[in-house]
């Protein structure tokens, strides 16, 4: 690695190398060679035998790999134009089918096939690992779904959940993400073979005049390249309408690390749930006690960018004049690849993150004690009720004593007294030790927090993972920094 130019993070620091092989040169390359070779291949079977042979085929098939691309580079050069300086060097490699590499079609045939083609094995590789996070977040949900934790509305103390039913929103919303990329992979088709402006025109005219073979030619390189169908109707390229779902359904899984992280950076500040810390991992190079939550801080900085992305694509899209226009290349070039990079790497620090999250019971303990004397008053004003107090009367004493302990806290910064407050005066028809009493299970409070956890659990998400075995994509989540 050059230490005297700009080096792309994304790729020296981030991303997995299976993401990073498909945004390749040689990907995109090799994959060019794979369309020049389906629609010769096509052109063949469909009865252009006259033009296209058998030899020409297997020289295109022996030369997929086989690239000089200093040769490429230096004609693009000369001429100003990639594709053709890359049609000149498969052709010097099969000089027997140079003359029909190409036939008949236009820059985007390679181009926009090529890009679907990488965009859809990209996204298989993401969809595969947002499952390995839905399979860690499951375990985890599992194991704390009964553990009462302090809810939070506004940032403020609110009634208990659990912990794995905290957990469980983060999960749903991978569940949706997943969902959206799902779709985005029924949506996803071939260019196929258009033409110079979507016309077919060229297609045409080695036919013949015969439109149902140069129907046939479309759907058959579609389904050559992997694809069961191609869009109906073209420009010159695909329309871009398609990139603006792809980079919409890209942010929203970073979105949803997003949310992720920042709450755990919050939690991680009250102490009660932490990412994972390695044995000699140091968090700050002056504060040697800290445990700083740098993984959940770099996923919320890469998710940022990925969540500002479709703005482009969205401004890509409207402006491609009529049939097409070229300002969209040079943007793409950049955008389509980062979109994927990005939302690999940040997988990559989710999976880690939650492969081994740390949890503190006893600090979370800590929490309820102090907060739900307040919000266990609804219980005790119930239960005085049942002992044949007023309800209004208990209702006042409460409130003048929740006010007085609620003072003590905030402006002296002492202890929650109010439970031994309501047990010392003699209207309350409790003593302290029975308000205690009263309270110290902390589950009775979290509703059905863990049974339905269990039910989303063993209802939706464990049918989603069985049913997607095979699907998952084992990700490498070590981190290089």
């Amino acid at each position: 690695m050059s230490r005297e130019i700009y080096q792309e993070p994304l790729v020296s620091r981030y991303t997995s190398r299976e993401m990073q092989e498909l945004f390749s040169e040689k990907m995109k390359f090799t994959t060019w060679r794979r369309c020049w070779l389906a629609l010769a291949e096509a052109q063949f079977e469909l009865g252009l035998t006259s033009i296209v042979t058998e030899e020409m085929l297997a020289e295109m098939r022996e030369n997929i790999e086989i690239i000089d691309f200093d040769a490429a580079a230096k004609k693009e050069k000369e001429i100003r134009h990639d594709v053709m300086a890359h049609v000149y060097e498969f052709g010097l490699r099969c000089p027997k089918a140079a003359g029909i590499i190409h036939l008949g079609a236009t820059s985007q045939y390679v181009v926009c096939n090529t890009d679907l083609l990488i965009q859809k094995k990209a996204m298989e590789l993401i969809r595969g690992a947002i499952l390995q996070v839905i399979q860690n977040l499951a375990r985890f949900c599992e194991k704390h779904k009964a553990l009462p934790t302090l809810g939070f509305t506004h940032y403020q103390p609110a009634q208990p959940t659990t912990v794995g039913k905290r957990n469980t929103l983060y999960l749903q919303d991978l569940l949706m993400d997943l969902e959206y990329v799902d779709h985005f992979l029924g949506t996803i088709k071939a260019r196929g073979a258009k033409g110079t402006v979507g016309t077919q025109a060229t297609f045409l005219e080695l036919f013949k005049g015969d439109h149902e073979k140069v129907r046939q030619l479309d759907l058959l390189v579609a389904k050559k390249l992997g694809f069961g169908a191609t869009f109906a109707v073209t420009g010159q390229t695909y329309t871009r309408k398609l990139d603006m779902k792809l980079a919409e359904t890209l942010a929203g899984v970073g979105a949803t690390a997003h949310k992720f992280a920042v709450d755990l950076r919050l939690l991680s500040n009250l102490k009660v749930q932490e990412e994972p810390f390695e044995a000699k991992q140091t968090g700050s190079s002056a504060m040697a006690y800290k445990r700083n939550p740098m993984r959940s801080e770099r996923l919320t900085g890469l998710a940022r960018k990925l969540m500002n992305l479709p703005q482009n694509f969205a401004a890509t899209y409207s402006n491609q004049w009529f049939e097409r226009t070229l300002d969209d290349s040079a943007i793409r070039r950049m955008d389509i690849p980062q979109c994927f990079l990005l939302t690999d790497a940040i997988l990559k620090l989710f999976v880690n993150i939650t492969s081994d999250m740390v949890v503190f019971p006893n600090q979370i303990k800590k929490h309820l004690s102090t907060e739900l004397p307040f919000m266990s008053t609804e219980k005790i004003l119930m239960e005085a009720v049942e002992k044949g107090e007023s309800r209004q009367e208990m209702h006042e004493l409460i409130k003048e004593h929740s006010l007085a302990a609620g003072k003590v806290v905030k402006e002296q910064g002492g202890d929650n007294d109010l439970l031994v407050r309501l047990g010392d005066d003699e209207r309350i028809p409790f003593t302290s030790a029975e308000l205690e009493a009263m309270v110290s299970d902390y589950s009775q409070f979290t509703g059905r927090a863990e049974r339905q956890t269990e039910e989303f659990l063993q209802e939706v998400v464990s049918p989603l993972l069985q049913s997607n075995a095979n699907r998952m994509t084992f990700v490498d989540s070590s981190l290089n920094v």
